[in-house]
């Protein structure tokens, strides 16, 4: 898939107030700091579309992208350690849940995770309630670049079977991801094009 245009439509922390277009969403969301924006913006080849910044908790509402005028790529606040208050934090958790459970729209969620770490009980946790409540996701693994080519493996293999020790009987689809190398946009984009070919 290529990406033609890119433009940001809107962005509020209320679900019921989120674009009323029958158009495919798919939503990013990880732990603060996973380099989300980063990869957003190398998805769509603009690096000012999402906004980055080097503090994380920096996203903050729902974020809608109308991209080729027929998907919404949407970006969703970090979970986890961003330096917000409790209650602000708690707020975030509530808008994200909501958006996840009643949002009709939205055809898959992408859990994004730094390939140099174990899995976090944060993410680990999210993946299961994103399973338990059947709402369709993907694991994008960031910042490959940080790792030798044969380390990538390594990681991903290991993330993989921790997962399958656990509550998954298989692994979700997974992408490995650089946004400084651009690795990893072309399997990501058709996998999008591949879902929107099915659901419109």
């Amino acid at each position: 898939m290529k990406i033609t245009s890119a433009e940001f439509v809107m962005s509020n922390s209320d679900v019921a107030k989120c674009p009323n277009e029958p158009l495919p969403e798919y939503a990013f969301i990880g732990r603060s700091n996973v380099g989300k924006s980063s990869l957003i913006n190398m998805l769509v080849d603009n690096k000012n579309l999402a906004k980055t910044s080097g503090r994380p908790g920096k996203t903050q509402l729902i974020n809608h992208f109308k991209i080729n005028k027929n998907w919404f790529l949407v970006d969703l606040p970090g979970y986890g350690y961003a330096r917000v208050s409790k209650k602000e934090k708690k707020t975030f958790q509530k808008y994200i849940t909501q958006y996840f459970l009643k949002r009709k729209q939205l055809v898959c969620g992408f859990v994004l995770v730094d390939i140099r770490h174990t899995p976090q009980p944060v993410d680990l946790e999210f993946m299961e309630w994103l399973g338990t409540n059947g709402i369709p996701f993907a694991i994008i693994f960031t910042k490959a670049d940080k790792l030798k080519s044969e380390e990538i493996e390594q990681h991903v293999s290991k993330y993989l079977q921790i997962l399958l020790e656990g509550a998954w009987e298989e692994a979700p689809p997974h992408f490995v991801t650089s946004s400084t190398k651009h690795m990893g946009r072309d399997a990501l984009l058709n996998y999008i094009g591949q879902i929107n070919a099915e659901v419109t």
